[in-house]
């Protein structure tokens, strides 16, 4: 089976989506009723002709808003692909 390769067009990102805790650290469960609407992390899979953006790499580890992404699934995979304007932060 081979692996399908992800090419981003423009200013775009394309990620794997990072889960985030659903407890914190003290050990209190989240419930899925509470807000969640707070900033996202992905792992960059590839990465397009970032003009305004130098240094976002394949690897990184990135920050983007809840509402900065459009979502698809490529050979069961999620992928969230991010115009380079909606990232907020490197992770290093």
């Amino acid at each position: 089976m081979s692996k399908t390769k992800i090419v981003p067009l423009g200013d775009r990102v394309v990620v794997t989506p990072i889960e985030s805790e659903e407890k914190t650290k003290s050990g209190i469960i989240i419930p899925d009723t509470a807000s969640k609407e707070r900033p996202k992390m992905g792992k960059v899979v590839a990465v397009g002709e970032l003009k305004d953006v130098k240094d976002i790499k394949e690897g990184d580890t990135v920050i983007f808003s809840e509402y900065g992404y459009d979502e698809v699934e490529i050979d069961g995979q999620e992928y969230f692909v991010i115009e380079s304007k909606k990232l907020l932060a490197v992770v290093k």
